[in-house]
């Protein structure tokens, strides 16, 4: 499988299509970027939150790989610990640090959690946050949602991710930059029917940290938005995935997710898409064609909520048309 890609300057769209290449060509110039990756991110200190499972764990895998040194952070010490004696790569002992953290503790505890971190390589401080860490989403209608669903959704999503950027923020300004790269969604660039307030909170992020970028670009700081569509993630343990996989649904591998989220963040991007089809179409409908765009989430809208609430294919094109009935 080949990988179609597409660069702006602000923006990196990947079609995860099957194209022809040729494998000789492709090694080479796969071998040749990563190295040019390890030396560009070794010794770079990265602090990924909500590592312990998904795209995070992976970003950790790959990130350590590339001879960047890294702070993990989850909930779970336990998982982190699973994450980290896994690591391979030059810093993956010594410059593998956990830090326990959960983004509703309040501003104190995030503070906390931002001088330890900081503390971990003080030569260095942080110079990547990568915002990984979610709310799993609830799946439900717009006007089903709960007050505490909401509460809880915002609080993670939203407020604790908003707080630590706010306290790690002023540590970058001192070292003259750092950079964020936000783990947004699909569901912030479009409607996301059976997922509103997922999709609020991750608009939500967008409008922040698109804002902040701007406030404090000639500053030093720098923000990538990464907006995936439906993600094949692993998961450990019991708790419930989003990502599991529908019987037709086509996702993008959490490895492939990490893999351009490294290269979007690595080349400065200010936001970046990576989706199979049909979401990727809808994004770009959304964007430059939102009348279309619109029109098309309106249609299949109610059928989109009857499939997350049968937990069938959210992602299929057969929603335009409908449910066929069985006997």
């Amino acid at each position: 499988m080949g990988i179609s890609l597409y660069f702006q300057k602000e923006n990196l769209s990947v079609n995860t299509s099957k194209t022809r290449y040729n494998h000789h060509h492709h090694h080479h110039l796969v071998h040749n970027f990563s190295h040019f990756l390890y030396i560009l991110l070794c010794f770079q200190v990265f602090w990924i939150t909500g590592a312990s499972r998904g795209i995070g764990e992976v970003l950790a895998t790959q990130l350590a790989a590339l001879g960047a040194k890294l702070i993990i952070s989850a909930r779970s010490e336990v998982e982190l610990e699973r994450v980290k004696a896994k690591l391979v790569g030059k810093h993956a002992s010594d410059g593998v640090k956990i830090l326990p953290l959960d983004l509703a503790s309040g501003e104190e505890a995030l503070r906390e959690a931002v001088k330890t971190a900081e503390s971990f390589f003080p030569d260095t401080g942080v110079n990547y946050m990568i915002h990984n860490a979610a709310y799993e989403r609830p799946k439900s209608s717009a006007l089903d949602v709960t007050e505490e669903s909401l509460k809880a959704t915002f609080e993670v999503n939203v407020f604790g991710t908003i707080t630590l950027t706010r306290l790690l923020t002023p540590c970058m300004l001192k070292r003259g930059g750092g950079h964020f790269v936000v783990m947004s969604s699909a569901a912030g660039k479009t409607p996301a029917p059976g997922q509103a307030v997922y999709s609020a909170s991750k608009y939500a992020l967008n409008g922040y940290f698109h804002s902040l970028r701007s406030e404090l670009y000639k500053k030093g700081i720098k923000v990538t938005i990464v907006c995936p569509g439906p993600i094949e993630t692993s998961k450990s343990g019991g708790a419930p995935s989003s990502g599991q996989k529908g019987s037709s649904e086509k996702r993008v591998s959490s490895e492939r997710c990490a893999e351009l989220t490294v290269v979007a963040a690595t080349h400065g991007l200010k936001e970046a898409w990576i989706s199979d089809q049909p979401v990727l179409a809808v994004m770009y409908m959304v964007q430059y064609m939102p009348i279309i765009g619109y029109w098309l989430m309106d249609k299949i809208g109610g059928n989109r909520v009857e499939a997350a609430a049968n937990k069938g294919n959210t992602y299929s094109l057969r929603l335009l048309f409908g449910h066929k009935k069985t006997a």
